[in-house]
Order: C-alpha cells, then sequence, then structure tokens
C-alpha cells in the first residue's frame, strides 16, 4: 500500500539536503577565498617563495615551463596552494589529482594526453602512487613523451606519444615513502616547515579582512598561538571564533575574545584539542608513563595508526610533549606538567 506520509516525509528530506549541498558549497567557495592567488598575497615560508620566484622568472625569461617541484612537509602548510600560486603566476591551467586518486596506468595515461602546453598538473600524496604508475611517468617527466604498449603477447608492441610540455607538481607528508627514482626527477624540492605566531597572525588578520571581521592584533595573535603553527588550522579557528563572538555580541575580537572563544571549542593554551589532550592522558595515566607502540596507542583512542603517526604526533613532539623511543611512545615531563598531573618516578 502507498504510504503518503512517507511520501511527505521523503518530499520534506530533499530541500534540506539541497540546502546542505549549498552550505557545503560555499563553504568551499569561502575556503578558497581565503587562499592567496599570486607569490606577492603568500605569507611566510620567505625562503621557499624567494626561490620559487626565481624559477618561475627563470621560465618566463625562457618561454619554457619551470621545472618539476615537489613540496614536502606536514599537512595544513599551503603545499596545495603554493601549486596553484605557481600556476598562476605562469598564466597556466592547473589539474589535481591525488597518488590514492589514480588507480590504473590508464587513468595517469588520460592526464597526461589531455594536458595542454604549459599546463600544471599537481598530485597531492604523491607518496602513495603505485609503483607501475611510476613507471609510466618517468619518461614523462625527463622526456614528455608517454611510452604505450599496443596489443599483447608476441604481437605487442610499444608506442612512444609526445606530450607537451608541463610542469608536475608533487606534494607528500612522508618523503621518506618516495621511490629514489621519483624523488631525483623532480628539479627543485622544497621543505614547508610551521608557521611562528607572528606570521599566522598576519595570515589570520589577511583573513578576517577577507571574512569582514574586525580584529585586533592580540586576539589574531591569541588564535595564532593556538593554530599549531598551521595556516589551515588558523583559518578554521578565525572562523570559529567569529561566530563565537557574533552569538555573544563582541564587535571586535580581541585577546579576551578570542581565548573565551578557544576555551569553548576545546581547544587549549597549546593548541591541543580533545584528541591531543586524550593522547596524553593515555600515556601518562592509563600506561603509567611507559613506553606504548603505535599500534596499542592507536587502538586505545579507536583512531587509525596513520593518523595518529602523521596529524597528532608531529606536533606533540614539536611542543616537547611526546618521545618516540625505540621501545614506543613516552609522554616527557611537559605533557604531565600540562596536564597537573604528578610524575610517577
Amino acid at each position: 500500500m502507498f504510504d503518503s506520509s512517507a511520501a511527505v516525509g521523503a518530499h520534506d528530506e530533499q530541500p534540506a539536503r539541497v540546502q546542505s549541498v549549498e552550505l557545503a558549497e560555499e563553504d568551499l567557495a569561502l575556503d578558497r577565498s581565503l587562499r592567496p592567488r599570486l607569490l606577492d598575497d603568500y605569507l611566510g615560508q620567505t625562503k621557499v617563495k624567494e626561490s620559487l620566484r626565481v624559477l618561475i622568472d627563470a621560465a618566463r625569461l625562457r618561454g619554457d615551463v619551470v621545472d618539476h617541484i615537489l613540496f614536502s612537509g606536514p599537512p595544513g602548510l599551503g603545499k596545495t596552494t603554493l601549486a596553484t600560486v605557481v600556476a598562476n603566476e605562469m598564466n597556466a591551467k592547473v589539474k589535481t589529482t591525488s597518488g590514492p586518486a589514480i588507480e590504473r596506468t590508464g587513468d595517469l595515461a588520460a592526464m597526461l594526453t589531455n594536458l595542454e602546453e604549459g599546463d600544471v598538473l599537481f598530485i597531492d600524496e604523491i607518496h602513495r602512487l603505485n609503483r607501475a604508475i611510476e613507471e609510466v611517468l618517468y619518461p614523462a617527466l625527463e622526456d614528455f613523451a608517454l611510452d604505450i604498449v599496443v596489443g599483447k603477447g608476441p604481437a605487442a608492441r610499444s608506442i612512444r606519444l609526445d606530450l607537451p610540455r608541463f610542469t608536475l607538481i608533487g606534494a607528500t607528508t612522508r618523503t621518506g615513502l618516495l621511490t629514489g627514482p621519483l624523488r631525483d626527477r623532480f628539479g627543485a624540492t622544497f621543505r614547508l616547515d610551521y608557521y611562528s605566531p607572528d606570521e599566522l597572525a598576519d595570515i589570520i588578520e589577511r583573513s578576517a579582512g577577507i571574512l569582514d571581521v574586525s580584529i585586533e592584533r592580540d586576539g589574531a595573535l591569541e588564535t595564532a598561538r593556538r593554530s599549531r603553527g598551521t595556516p589551515r588550522l588558523a583559518n578554521r579557528l578565525l572562523k570559529r571564533v567569529r561566530d563565537w563572538a557574533q552569538v555573544n555580541g563582541r564587535p571586535t575580537i580581541d585577546e579576551d575574545t578570542a581565548a573565551q572563544a578557544l576555551a569553548f571549542f576545546e581547544v587549549d593554551s597549546l593548541g591541543l584539542d580533545n584528541v591531543d589532550n586524550r593522547i596524553l592522558e593515555l600515556l601518562c595515566v592509563q600506561f603509567a608513563g611507559k613506553p606504548v607502540g603505535l599500534s596499542t596507542l592507536a587502538s586505545a583512542l579507536s583512531e587509525d595508526p596513520d593518523s595518529l603517526e602523521d596529524v597528532y604526533e608531529p606536533y606533540l613532539m614539536q611542543q616537547g610533549l611526546l618521545v618516540r623511543t625505540p621501545k614506543g611512545r613516552q609522554a616527557t615531563p611537559r605533557a604531565y606538567d600540562h596536564l597537573g598531573i604528578p610524575m610517577n618516578l
């Protein structure tokens, strides 16, 4: 039997789904609007910017494409943004993909043959490329050519297709997982480092201007100090502080407003969130300060080991709260001080 109430419910849900999609797209568009388009707009990473400026200017003078570039460093430091900036500086189109998304050699071949002269191909998480796919990439990077095998068995033959000159920009959070042959084919490699609070405060003030948010320098610095040295997180926290300030009738974000807002969202004075503090509590309390293996700690936290190792550990180690020992992960005395827990000697 036809259920009219179910039909009405389904009809009522449809606008909500459409609205949620529209909101998601608006949020993504907002995030993109905060990203700088040119090197002059890009704040921080001064040495990397200077080196890129030389590469770009030299390529322009030669009428050539920029050499292949590899960006490495922790997540959220602007590797994707820099790839877009390089393309914009060269007045080139950028096509974006990621290592896990390229499942077959045919996928990569299709991308390469669809490139136009001067295009930028950006591959995020390039360390996760399949080895067979890497083999296809080598002649494309060195000779701007694509080797295709036609037929099978004794009748198989290889055909070489010429490709337009392009620039490959790769990004990786784990340089050690890149194979030597692939790494050697990049003409320039740059490692992005964590930002200082002053650099992040500059970024936050720039983003606040784009978002039409009134913020004082001390409010920007307070937000910056809790942003883990990462621009992506700094912009995310700025939007949360903006929301809290609007709801609580604070027309301008000063130091006190930023501190109260971030405390409300459970981001402490070191920039640690619930997961970070839970990691420290497990090490200090549940495991009584003894070394703990990565898989054991990830299981106790109900987190993926790779996420724990790539996302959370680097900042905790940088802050001197956690160390990796031959026997496992271990909390430092500073972690006990931060949690207000007496250290078991």
